[in-house]
């Protein structure tokens, strides 16, 4: 028999994510197996909204949007789906989302009520459909805030002391640039709002009928809370619009029941009405969640479409010239710290078919049979401008051992420079504000290949893990979903750990090579000293 702060045996614990291109699904029990999943593709099943990958591309090649109320219809969608798949809704003791970070949601006057008086018969777009004042809601892959960004920057004395405040310097993504774009060039939609959300908030007050509060992990992407005391930064809301706090609404910790939901889904799918709702966070704070990363010193590398290192900090050390700080949505007194590199999975594509590897198979043969160290050939891949390090053009910028430019090198060369590149750019970045791993979990497409995590490996001497879930982020959202219902339970904050002791152990798949790692730790010096050369050289290819 259950005590009181157990879940009975057949309870579900219920995680979202609304990512850039999806909205994800997933049950676990209260140990922490994995029950159910289910997704909906935005632009395969939502073709209406007529949108690529989820977003809607501007012609300025800066702007990118998508349509907030895509999001309520693949709620309505998803949860469709779950009701005609026989989902036992009514088991679900607790659920917790996680959204793709900085995207921005603004609403008019009226919606709390509107949220409140839903009627179950009707779906919710058709409901929620007029209470938008912005249609199209600026995402994490905008790019056109430049200028609010750079008087950010000075209005706070510079790039640093807003790292130092805020954990980051000023991102052209970040929410608080987008806000005060809109407030400078729609000022009437900014007047017109009455709260302002992020994408997890919104998700989660469409599940408690009321305006939910955001929480740290998701609030630190703004580059308006300050880090430390994780509240807003009044200077920097006065900066950037006025009345800006009372439409933002309050900061909570991430293991807050933030209210039940609300009878629309107790009466449409059969959600019990005490079924928590545990604050909302974002993408990157869920998947360290989902990951486990409960320790300073766990990490992992995402190898996706973007390569993203991040883990767990004690103590914030932030820089402008690299990374992020966030709060830890497992942790109320702690970190976590990011590093992100765009150029991931697209540029070992771009090698990969540039030198005719038919195969992954092939693409991997070539890795192995190189030295580590490339006999000392370095290169610097920029398929797209960097984001870390930051770089306002693209390129391949290639170095030979006597460090001077090599226009190409041979294939295997060339596969070996670039995965070397990749790894050596996340352990030099990664250092500079603090993550220097005891372990290491790789996810993404890559951790499937051997060759490429031995690499990994070998560069950070250390050994790599990789565990069988892959949509961590929809994971961590579950799985906050089961640690916040035990913290409610009982009435304080539960060790994380605790929690999620029942979850299965993460498979060791590599083990680094004592002399392959010296080789790397000799070369991170003179790598940090060329990639110094490769930025210039792409920044000059733009100017």
């Amino acid at each position: 028999m259950a005590t009181s702060h157990e879940a009975p045996a057949d309870a579900l614990f219920l995680g979202l994510d609304s990512s850039t291109q999806s909205l994800k699904a997933m049950a676990i029990d209260p140990q922490a197996n994995v029950t159910h999943e289910y997704a909906v593709n935005f632009e395969q099943d939502l073709p209406e909204f007529e949108t690529k990958g989820g977003c809607h591309f501007h012609a300025d090649g800066l702007t990118v949007t998508s349509p907030p109320l895509m999001w309520v219809a693949a709620l309505d969608l998803l949860l469709a789906r779950m009701k005609a798949d026989g989902f036992p809704f009514a088991r679900v003791a607790a659920v917790s989302g996680s959204g793709q970070q900085h995207g921005s949601v603004y609403l008019r006057p009226g919606t709390r009520e509107r949220l409140r008086a839903l009627a179950p018969d009707q779906a919710l777009r058709d409901q929620l459909a007029d209470v938008f004042a912005v249609a199209e809601s600026p995402i994490w892959m905008d790019s056109s805030t430049t200028p609010e960004c750079r008087a950010l920057e000075d209005a706070m004395g510079g790039a640093q002391p807003l790292a130092d405040l805020t954990g980051s310097r000023a991102y052209e993504r970040f929410t608080g640039n987008q806000i005060a774009k809109l407030y400078r060039t729609q000022p009437g939609a900014y007047q017109a709002t009455e709260r302002i959300a992020l994408v997890s908030s919104f998700v989660a007050s469409l599940f408690i009928g009321n305006y939910a509060p955001l929480e740290p992990g998701d609030g630190a992407g703004m580059n308006m809370m300050a880090l430390r005391e994780k509240t807003w930064a009044v200077p920097i809301l006065d900066h950037v619009a006025p009345g800006l706090a009372a439409k933002l609404g309050p900061i909570v910790p991430s293991h807050t029941a933030i209210g039940s939901v609300t009878p629309y889904f107790v009466k449409r799918f059969g959600f019990p009405a005490g079924c928590r709702v545990i604050a909302f966070s974002g993408d990157n704070p869920c998947s360290l969640a989902g990951l486990r990363l409960q320790h300073p010193g766990d990490l992992a590398v995402s190898l996706g479409t973007s390569d993203t290192m991040f883990g767990a900090l004690s103590e914030p050390n932030p820089s402008a010239n690299e990374g992020h700080i966030f709060g830890n949505p497992i942790d109320p007194d702690g970190y976590m710290a990011m590093v992100v590199h765009k150029n991931g999975a697209m540029t070992r594509e771009q090698i990969r078919n540039t030198h005719g590897y038919q195969s992954w198979t092939a693409f991997e043969a070539a890795l192995g049979g190189t030295p580590p160290g490339n006999a000392g050939n370095i290169g610097f891949y920029f398929t797209d401008p960097e984001i870390t390090p930051p770089t306002l053009g693209a390129g391949y910028f290639r170095f030979n051992a006597g460090d001077e430019p090599a226009g190409e090198f041979a294939a295997g060369t060339d596969v070996r420079a670039m995965i070397e590149s990749q790894f050596l750019s996340l352990r030099l970045h990664g250092e500079h504000i603090g993550l220097r791993p005891g372990m290491i979990l790789a996810t993404g497409g890559a951790s499937e290949n051997s060759a490429i995590v031995r690499v990994l490996a070998d560069v950070f001497g250390i050994g790599v893990y990789t565990g069988e879930q892959k949509n961590s982020a929809s994971l961590g959202a579950a799985y906050r979903a089961l640690h916040g219902w035990q913290c409610a339970k009982q009435n304080t904050f539960v060790p994380f750990a605790e929690a999620l002791k029942q979850a299965s152990p993460f498979k060791k798949t590599a083990e680094p090579d004592p002399q392959a790692h010296a080789v790397y730790s000799r070369m991170l010096a003179r790598y940090a000293e060329l990639e110094t050369r490769a930025v210039e050289m792409a920044n000059a290819k733009n100017a």
